[in-house]
């Protein structure tokens, strides 16, 4: 199957076609980049939500229940469920998909199992790009559940539309949480596990650290939801704000900012991804032939000074070379 026939597959919501591509997209195949082309104009339809939060919250359960509430609402939904990658072995156990299996025969669910394959973020390096296949495949729900990292986890602001934040009582520090600013890009925040003691303590102390940071104020005022993902117990109350706030999003126009704002990201991110590969051997030339015990060590910001001044060298040359191209074209068109 040709890669244009693949993409066309991806768009009609062949669920076959959609793991075909998102494997291409995700090993970075030959024509990844082709096949990303033709289904991105069909991307922007879709809720992105992000699940995120600490180790033992229960996510996997939450993301399982939500699934079931959106799709009694006649939703379709996708799922990207990311595990951690061994640093030893370089694989993952993918053990969020069995968490799900509840959805195995749905037709309205497709849930797909990735490794963060060595990223510190949360997610995936190919999770934008796996999230832009499920968009153009026609979901009307594309829910993406992270790694739990800790204080590290702020690449999902970078992907959803809505981040959701889960807690759970007895769950750990939550200043630590809002020292590595994770707090700062919740939009929703789910107390799971809402059956244990201190439920009533870790509300208290959530809603006196959102009134330090006047989170209300910027428009939106990140509600407290309580759940019991194992018994479904508060669902559609997360589903209900979850709607509530991309409605507020597409009316305030945050929605086109906040997407506008995540493509600049991601072009600076893939540009500095070019610019290290093209770099590298200048810098390997500019700091020369590694010697064991030399004292002779090059300053860096020296060596970055350097290789800078090179580069734009390069590029004013390149600029002046394409204007006299032009000028030349220009004559020769006027004769």
């Amino acid at each position: 199957m040709g890669l244009e026939q693949l993409a066309e597959r991806v768009l009609s919501g062949d669920q076959r076609a959609i793991a075909k591509g998102i494997s291409i997209v995700e090993d970075r195949k030959e024509g990844h980049r082709l096949l990303l082309s033709r289904v991105f104009p069909h991307v922007g339809n879709a809720h992105i939500i992000g699940i995120t939060g600490s180790p033992g919250a229960g996510k996997s359960s939450l993301v399982n229940g939500l699934v079931k509430e959106w799709r009694s609402r006649n939703k379709t939904v996708a799922v990207i469920a990311v595990d951690p990658t061994s640093p030893f072995s370089g694989g993952a156990l993918l053990g969020d998909r069995v968490r799900m299996r509840d959805h195995d025969d749905d037709e309205g669910v497709f849930i797909r199992s990735m490794g963060t394959r060595g990223s510190l973020g949360g997610l995936s390096e190919a999770c934008q790009d796996v999230v832009r296949i499920m968009d153009a495949s026609g979901f009307d729900v594309v829910m993406v559940e992270t790694v739990g990292v800790g204080q590290a986890e702020l690449d999902i602001m970078k992907t959803a539309d809505t981040v959701t934040l889960v807690l759970y009582p007895s769950g750990g520090d939550l200043i630590q949480a809002f020292k590595a600013g994770i707090m700062e890009i919740a939009d929703l925040f789910v107390i799971n596990k809402a059956d244990l003691p201190g439920v009533d303590q870790l509300k208290g102390e959530l809603q006196d650290l959102l009134h330090i940071t006047e989170r209300g104020k910027k428009g939106w005022e990140p509600p407290i939801l309580e759940t019991v993902s194992t018994l479904k117990r508060g669902m559609e109350q997360v589903v209900e704000e979850s709607l509530a706030h991309h409605k507020y999003l597409a009316s305030s126009g945050k929605k086109a900012e906040r997407r506008f704002s995540q493509r600049k990201q991601e072009v600076m991110r893939r540009l500095q991804e070019r610019f290290a590969a093209d770099v590298l051997g200048l810098v390997e030339q500019e700091l020369g032939p590694l010697e064991s015990g030399s004292s002779e060590e090059r300053d860096p910001y020296e060596v970055a000074h350097i290789i800078y001044k090179y580069w734009k060298q390069e590029t004013k040359e390149l600029e002046v070379s394409e204007q006299v191209d032009g000028d030349v074209q220009q004559g020769g068109d006027e004769e």
